[in-house]
């Protein structure tokens, strides 16, 4: 590869670790700082799904300067990866926060309206 394209890739891929790396700790201060369970699972959902975005494509980025790498097989695998998260994190933390709805899960007190409620009573 050119060493500009090379020099691009590696710069890509720090800015991109270091995104990551900030959406994971933000989700880990999320869950330290946030009230109830509902608002700690979507900033954990959150955070993680961002952040292995983030470090997902600074591998693709890295990985792809190696002289025997097959770029498109990496990036394939990377583009894999980040739409499975994109699509399993939040399933998941639907039926998780659905089960703690329906296990009587205390809400923060400053809380709205609960729409699953409003919508059982009906």
């Amino acid at each position: 590869m050119d060493y500009n394209v090379d020099m691009f890739l590696d710069l890509l891929a720090c800015v991109a670790m270091i995104l990551g790396t900030t959406f994971m700790l933000l989700a880990a201060i999320g869950l330290w700082r946030l009230p109830d369970l509902y608002h700690r699972m979507h900033a954990a959902t959150k955070g993680v799904t961002l952040g292995i975005t983030g470090l997902l494509i600074a591998a693709l980025c890295n990985l792809s300067t190696l002289p025997e790498a097959r770029p498109v097989n990496i990036a394939t695998k990377a583009i894999l990866l980040i739409l499975f998260q994109f699509v399993a994190n939040p399933v998941g933390a639907h039926l998780l926060a659905k089960a703690a709805h329906a296990d009587r899960c205390p809400i923060w007190k400053g809380t709205l309206s609960d729409e699953l409620e409003e919508d059982t009573l009906r």
